[in-house]
């Protein structure tokens, strides 16, 4: 039985025999953040609550025998910590009757219901009102209560409020929709025909569904199209929509029959003085020429709530490019910078200390760090195009924008900062975001909050929100480095008629040892840059991003050389003036660019052709370290998880983005001398893989959902893909270079007969080659990203004539009866990168079956011989003094040929040396099993190695694979002296170069 309370001669008479297990009772409610607040409700507080609200204790008394067990001591309880809830009790008097029938032990159910059902009955706008504050009262009533019972998570309470406010405008949209419509007919586009509806955008809190127990809701009003109402009193649609989006407003101002919900219209284009309503070309005109950074801001969390949701979400679709723009958005720092200047200067003000909403450490502080990452990396980063901000969160932390921590912590304090708001709000249903002055009501929030105290909450609001202001100011900070030093710089820049003298004795003092050429750079920079192609806010940027430039290249290896790169690349990006913004936020990753310039003009040339790898500079652990496979696969997962499956053309652009980060990455860590020849090569051959598993799947889901799955030899559909993708050439022999193609053969399981299970079934033999066709358009299709990979198809069985994707039967057959001498070479590199574990087995048998034949050592030494005349007669380029690295005699092609060789010719006695496709491998395996010598083995190896070594340096150069002949001619005749041993000719001697 719970305390029991009468009302004796005036008097308030308290019965108490069980008050410990009101005020001891824990019910704890858990999220996926955190717990939910324990409420501790002292006697001190139900004493209060008698002497406040007698009438509600007589109320709760009288049905004490009628409420479930322990339900009667939860509501004394709650109206303990809720003025509003003790005095909503008695509002009428069936209240607390409809409050049991909706159970409140249990989540509620949605208001809509409740709503629809009631304005069925209602005649008139004024009962509309009242009908809906009535509703809106009793929900905020069992919210109240399953929130400070502890029974609902901070999750719950956000969503039935946020879907309480919906239902409201919608359906009172609806209804009066449907009165006007009565009256004028249905408005309809003049271009479509279709019936407009009012569209009712959501944003702040209520669009992220995350409204707080006492908020405005901020409203936007639009309509699809211009157009007329069909009839009898005919109308504009402009006219219709202004009167409905004006009579929906009224029914929510006043506060006859309680509140409902206050509407906030502010936020709409052009703000209080901008239409009420407008058409979506209009709107969409409005954010395209005038929209401002801080409506990005305010954009972020819009949502439709009312009217045709499709409507809602293609407009929305068509702002997306004003909110999240479709690259990294350093440019977006500035106006990032004034709103937290703005929010600083507002926490300065008297007062604020005290309102967890704008204080110092308070819930828009939370707000804005996240928000702040979506405006910068929305458009690159799909996953943060999110409304609520516990989501977004997370999301920084798995793209590793933000440490563990960081979230931590933060999540932790918005949770906490939460329930705080709403229980400071239910003390009155009041709009409040100030902490209590009252003592009453600051023990109500203690107990609320689960403290036994005023002074212990205190401590541990104050703890929680000096870690979300300590991440706050942290945020957006730039970078200071030395600013004096660059004073003399400014000047070389900004006076353009400095005196060649004086200059070039400023830029030797900064470190330049050829200063006039650097001085003859910086002229040609400048008069090179048309006054049209900047905006006066990135000539602004140039202005302050000269200067570090300068002083940055100052300190590096070859100032002349860095600076001179540098200022090709600035010129290619000269019109995405937001990439300065980048280097001006982040000096540091200005002194990565300069180190990579001076290493290596072709990642600068890569750099020019995709700008967006710039935000690789950011982070030095990440920038010299290219990930490990299976970090690849699961940045790739992350990044293609939540796009739009249907969307192929973005899907391809993050690929081409994961493809050209990988790429860079791996080359810092290359010119750095992080990573060596092998490993390079091998991030390389990984990330190719990567992309071309990736499109395989997607490609073979996507025709499966269309056409079925092919079957298999007992005609059941094919379990995984029955298609593989077969690697020769340099992917192949995990050889791949920066530039490479890709060597690619499609093979498909033997099959026969349609496809099952989808809705347009086709042959089996069509199915593989519509994949092997999509997965090539997907390698080479443009994106703003630009493309994957060159690919050559050519080494398939009959060449450019044979079938794009070949049954593996035919393969087998092919190889064992047509195939030329050449083709047998290739397959000594050729290996599976794509497909499931039979298919793999069945190439690999056949690998090995065609390898293993046995064949007659002279003619094959004959054939192989021929075909490398051939190949160094058609690509020899002859100079004197001259070494071709990779064509002429005693060089890469040699070597390789001399292994295909040695493989085609021993393998039939010799098995293992198959097992490999790369040729340093293929050579320890021809030592280790007596085939060639030990020393010529590991000659040929350390050959090949410091060749591939010196090409590779060449490429990042941009330089042709080509060196002075002195340099490598003892290695040289080594390969010629072992080429002859073994080959029977004289083709590299002397004379024949």
């Amino acid at each position: 039985m719970g305390s029991k309370i009468v009302i004796e001669k005036g008097q308030v008479v308290k019965l108490v025999k069980d008050k410990k297990s009101i005020i001891q009772r824990e019910r704890i409610c858990m999220t996926e953040e955190m717990k939910t607040p324990v409420p501790l409700v002292s006697e001190e507080l139900l004493d209060l609550l008698a002497q406040r609200h007698p009438d509600t204790l007589a109320l709760l008394d009288a049905a004490s025998g009628s409420l479930p067990d322990g339900l009667g001591d939860d509501l004394r309880r709650v109206a303990a910590m809720s003025d509003f809830f003790a005095r909503g009790l008695l509002r009428d008097a069936d209240t607390l009757a409809e409050l049991m029938d909706s159970n409140l032990t249990a989540p509620p159910a949605p208001a809509r219901e409740r709503i629809s059902a009631a304005l069925r009955t209602v005649d008139s706008e004024s009962l509309l009102s009242l009908s809906l504050r009535k509703i809106r009262h009793l929900s905020m009533m069992g919210i109240c209560f399953r929130d400070l019972s502890g029974r609902a998570s901070l999750a719950e309470t956000m969503a039935s409020l946020s879907e309480l406010a919906e239902a409201v405008v919608d359906e009172a949209a609806n209804y009066l929709h449907t009165k006007m419509a009565a009256i004028h007919g249905e408005p309809l586009g003049e271009d479509s025909g279709k019936t407009q509806r009012l569209v009712v955008l959501a944003m702040g809190k209520l669009g992220a569904g995350e409204l707080n127990f006492s908020s405005d809701i901020d409203l936007i009003y639009a309509y699809p199209q211009p157009g007329e109402t069909s009839g009898p009193e005919i109308i504009t649609n402009e006219t219709f929509f202004i009167r409905l989006a004006r009579k929906l407003t009224a029914v929510f101002s006043g506060n006859t029959g309680g509140p409902l919900f206050r509407v906030d219209l502010r936020l709409r284009p052009f703000g209080e003085n901008g239409p009420m309503v407008m058409h979506f070309d209009a709107m969409e005109f409005y954010y395209q020429t005038q929209g401002r950074e801080w409506e990005r801001y305010a954009l972020i969390k819009c949502r439709p709530i009312s009217g045709n949701k499709d409507d809602g979400r293609e407009l929305l679709e068509s702002l997306k490019p004003f909110v999240f723009r479709r690259y990294l958005d350093f440019g977006v720092f500035d106006s990032l910078r004034e709103m937290k200047q703005s929010i600083m200067l507002e926490i300065r003000r008297k007062g604020m200390e005290s309102n967890i909403k704008t204080g110092s450490g308070g819930i828009r502080e939370v707000e804005f760090f996240g928000q702040a990452f979506q405006l910068l990396r929305g458009g690159v980063v799909p996953g943060l195009q999110q409304r609520g901000i516990l989501k977004i969160l997370k999301t920084l932390v798995r793209f590793r924008f933000i440490p563990q921590e960081t979230r931590d912590n933060l999540t932790e304090a918005y949770v906490f900062l939460r329930h705080t708001e709403h229980r400071i709000q239910a003390w009155e249903d009041r709009q409040t975001h100030q902490l209590p002055k009252e003592d009453v009501a600051r023990k109500a929030l203690a107990a609320a909050m689960g403290f036994e105290n005023w002074n212990s909450f205190m401590a541990d609001l104050d703890e929680q929100r000096q870690r979300v202001h300590d991440h706050f100011r942290k945020l957006l900070t730039v970078e200071d480095e030395g600013k004096e030093s660059v004073r003399p710089m400014v000047a070389l820049w900004t006076q353009r008629h400095m005196e060649p003298d004086r200059a070039e004795g400023l830029l030797a003092q900064a470190g330049y040892r050829d200063p006039s050429a650097a001085f003859r750079m910086l002229g040609y920079f400048r008069d090179s840059l048309p006054a049209q192609a900047m905006s006066s806010q990135g000539k602004r940027r140039l202005d302050t991003l000269m200067p570090l430039l300068l002083e940055s290249c100052g300190r590096g290896e070859n100032p002349a050389q860095s600076l001179g790169r540098i200022l090709d690349l600035l010129r290619a990006i000269q019109r995405r003036s937001t990439y300065f913004a980048l280097f001006l936020e982040y000096p540091s990753a200005l002194d990565h660019l300069v180190r990579l310039a001076n290493a290596s003009p072709w990642i600068m040339d890569f750099l020019s052709q995709h700008p967006v790898l710039l935000d690789e500079l950011l982070d030095p652990r990440t920038l010299y370290r290219p990930p490990e496979r299976g970090e690849m696969e699961e940045d790739l997962r992350r990044r293609l998880e939540e796009l739009d499956p249907e969307d192929l053309e973005i899907r391809l652009e993050n690929l081409c983005v994961f493809k050209q980060s990988g790429l860079l990455r791996v080359a810092a860590a290359d010119v750095t001398g992080e990573f060596p020849l092998m490993k390079v090569s091998d991030r390389l051959t990984e990330i190719a893989e990567c992309v071309v598993n990736e499109i395989v799947n997607f490609s073979h889901r996507d025709l499966v959902r269309r056409h079925g799955r092919p079957l298999d030899s007992q005609e059941k559909p094919m379990e995984g893909w029955g298609f593989a993708v077969i690697a020769y050439g340099k992917l192949g022999g995990l050889e791949l270079g920066y530039g490479s193609d890709l060597d690619l053969v499609f093979l498909h399981d033997d099959t026969e007969g349609m496809t099952e299970g989808g809705e347009k079934p086709l042959l089996s033999s069509q199915f593989f080659t519509r994949l092997g066709q999509r997965v090539i358009h997907c390698l080479k299709a443009h994106t703003r990203a630009g493309t994957l990979y060159e690919t050559d198809l050519r080494l398939r069985p009959d060449g450019n004539t044979g079938i794009l994707v070949v049954p593996v039967a035919a393969f087998a057959d092919y190889q064992r009866r047509q195939a030329w001498t050449w083709e047998h070479q290739a397959l000594v590199r050729a290996r599976p990168v794509c497909g499931n574990h039979r298919m793999a087995e069945r190439f690999e048998a056949t690998r090995r079956e065609v390898l293993c034949l046995k064949r007659e050592s002279g003619p094959l030494r004959t054939e192989i011989v021929n075909m490398r005349e051939k190949l160094r007669s058609a690509h020899a380029r002859p100079e004197p003094g001259i070494f071709d690295l990779k064509q002429d005699p005693g060089g890469i092609m040699d070597i390789e040929f001399l292994v295909q060789y040695m493989v085609l010719a021993h393998a039939h006695d010799t098995p293992a040396i198959t097992r490999w496709t790369d040729n340093i491998r293929i050579l320890e395996t021809l030592s280790e099993t007596g085939v060639m010598r030990q020393e010529e083995a590991t000659f040929l190896r350390s050959a090949y190695l410091l060749f591939r070594v010196a090409v590779h340096r060449k490429n990042l150069q941009n330089q042709p694979s080509r060196v002075p002949e002195f340099r490598f001619e003892k290695l040289r005749e080594g390969v010629r002296h072992i080429w002859q041993r073994y080959m029977g000719t004289d083709h590299s001697a002397p004379g024949k170069n």
